[in-house]
């Protein structure tokens, strides 16, 4: 493998990449070979979707999975009477 030297890298440049890097958990270099190579053509663009929340999982149990999960909590649907007085 070759070994290229990327001159004129300005602070802000340099920061930008870092904190890419950082957010995509991934190391400066194979940031910018993954960069060079979706500009050139030569590997498919990744989508990279960050999540937040569970939204990603919606639908995603079988129904299977569902009723088990309804009959786990089915428990919590009773009212103890005695604790509202």
């Amino acid at each position: 493998m070759s070994t290229i030297t990327l001159r004129g890298v300005d602070p802000q440049l340099a920061q930008s990449l870092k904190e890419r890097a950082k957010q995509e958990n991934s190391s400066v270099n194979a940031l910018l070979l993954t960069i060079i190579k979706e500009s050139l053509g030569l590997e498919k663009k990744q989508r990279r979707k960050r999540y937040n929340d569970l939204d990603h999982l919606a639908g995603t149990w079988s129904e299977r999975d569902a009723a088990e999960f309804e009959q786990a909590i089915s428990s919590f649907e009773t009212v103890d009477e005695n604790l509202w007085q």
